[in-house]
């Protein structure tokens, strides 16, 4: 009864989520929590629990991938099925539809259980459970069809509707980050090639090229979950025989079976060939998508966490919050560095689909089974948990500028010694004798910050030589920063407009719910 008593308080389990309102936004504060008696939490702490859910994951995604949705949208097939081939002519009633209806969501997984440790059949185990509490439906429940398809189209179901969760929370990963681009389009900072100071750019137009990645995303995602298709009424190889003999070899009424099917689980189309499962190139094609979210994520987070080590931009800091248990001093970037730990996973879960499909054989073997049951719903779960932690970080990312301004005073010295150069030219001078002039002196300002930890006096030593007294006057406005950015601005500017606000247009009406982590 081990596994009979451990559904159970599975069952029992629920999400909580306390929505307050306020300034026009929804705030989210989500924590998934049993409901168990003192007993039940004893034991419940001698197991293993995936945090994933225990303490990362939002509402929707765990109910998404949840017993509950999985084992009811089977039910719910069956129905479809019943409906579908009494309205072809099969002599099923009005009354056993019914009945299945009015059983659709009261699903004893105790019995569930307890069917399957003596069965070792999942799907069987739940119509046998169906069908005890639908006797006069029973004879019919599952007819002329295959396990997968309940296990393979409630899969498909559950990976659109996975997709239809993540969609909404990207998009609104993307608003933040372009109205913080907006914000700081023309605010210069250094640039870094190599982690090594360069050419400047502006803190918007660094926050463009993550958004360039995860609108990327948001195209790739949104295909993924427009490509896929129903599995449909195949059968158990794919050929449809048990249906073509269940109408008496009639064909059309067989594709006439698969389109309503279709229709009624919510999908345009079906996949016209299968083997016993549709391919499971198509779980590639969701997971490689996700695995690519999930390296931009890091990317970003990456990013930010170099950049608060500058002190130049930090992550949302709680007023309580701690960062070290033994310097209290420290603000750790720790959102960013959960991102880029889960993003790793994410990215490590790829590998699964690739293996799972290259060795399927023939119209199927079963070792994908154990696998697809972490793999898929991780992948979704992890994706889910990465962007709501994004969106909390875009939503309070904060910026420094005078401590941006400071590493540009450091360097700019060093970067103007061209347009020093151009100057002098102007003015007169001839430009090997400057480039020389100013080598020597660079080297020297060199020196002074790297040998002896002395700020960057290159300017000092222009002014003090006496061969660029003709450009003396021009110095402050050669060494502007904004006369280095470049288009940047404009660069932002443009890119928001014909990029990211048009790619955020379906979802305008989901971008006011702001997220606060509980951990």
């Amino acid at each position: 009864m081990n596994a009979a008593r451990h559904t159970h308080t599975l069952a029992r389990a629920r999400v909580c989520v306390c929505a307050e309102e306020g300034a026009g936004q929804t705030r989210e504060f989500r924590r998934t929590q049993p409901v168990l008696s003192n007993m039940e939490a004893a034991d419940e702490f001698t197991k293993y629990r995936s945090p994933l859910v225990s303490r990362y994951a939002s509402k929707e995604m765990a109910f998404n991938f949840s017993d509950r949705k999985k084992f009811t949208t089977w039910r719910r097939l069956w129905i479809y099925l019943a409906k579908a081939e009494k309205s072809l002519g099969l002599p099923i009633t009005d009354a056993q539809i019914l009945e299945m209806e009015s059983h659709a969501d009261n699903i004893d997984f105790a019995m569930a259980a307890e069917e399957e440790r003596k069965l070792r059949h999942d799907v069987m185990a739940h119509v046998h459970t169906f069908a005890h509490c639908c006797p006069t439906a029973a004879p019919i429940i599952h007819l002329g069809a295959t396990s997968c398809y309940v296990g393979d189209n409630t899969d498909l179901i559950m990976l659109r509707d996975g997709f239809d969760i993540l969609l909404p929370k990207l998009a609104r990963v993307i608003d933040r980050l372009a109205n913080f681009a907006e914000k700081y389009a023309d605010l210069p900072t250094l640039g870094f090639t190599h982690y090594q100071p360069a050419q400047l750019t502006t803190v918007g137009k660094r926050a463009c090229l993550w958004l360039q990645d995860l609108a990327m995303d948001m195209r790739n995602l949104q295909r993924a979950r427009d490509d896929l298709r129903f599995r449909g009424v195949k059968g158990t190889t794919g050929t449809q025989a048990s249906f073509l003999q269940l109408f008496q070899g009639e064909h059309e009424k067989v594709e006439q079976l698969d389109n309503m099917v279709t229709e009624m689980a919510g999908f345009k189309k079906a996949y016209l060939v299968t083997g016993q499962t549709y391919s499971r190139k198509v779980d590639i094609d969701c997971l490689s998508n996700l695995a690519s979210l999930g390296a931009t994520v890091h990317k970003i987070c990456t990013d930010i966490r170099l950049l608060a080590n500058l002190k130049e931009i930090e992550e949302p800091f709680e007023k309580e919050q701690i960062g070290s248990s033994a310097m209290p001093y420290k603000r750790n970037p720790m959102r960013a560095e959960r991102c880029c730990s889960l993003a790793r996973h994410l990215v490590a879960l790829m590998a699964d689909p690739l293996q799972t499909a290259s060795v399927q054989w023939l119209e199927r073997t079963l070792d994908d089974s154990a696998n697809r049951r972490i793999s898929l719903p991780e992948s979704f779960l992890t994706a889910d948990i990465i962007l709501s932690t994004l969106q909390n970080i875009t939503e309070g990312l904060v910026v420094y500028p005078k401590v941006i301004e400071r590493h540009i005073r450091h360097e700019l010295p060093f970067m103007a010694t061209e347009n020093i150069i151009m100057a002098m030219v102007k003015a007169g001078g001839n430009r090997q004798d400057c480039h020389e002039k100013i080598r020597v002196l660079s080297q020297e300002a060199a020196a002074v910050v790297k040998q002896e930890g002395g700020d960057n006096d290159l300017l000092a030593r222009v002014q003090r030589d006496p061969y660029f007294a003709p450009i003396l006057g021009q110095l402050d406005a050669l060494l502007d920063p904004k006369t280095f950015i470049g288009r940047a601005p404009q660069q932002v500017t443009r890119f928001l407009s014909e990029e990211v606000r048009p790619l955020l247009e379906p979802y305008k009406a989901k971008m006011d719910v702001k997220i606060e982590l509980e951990l």
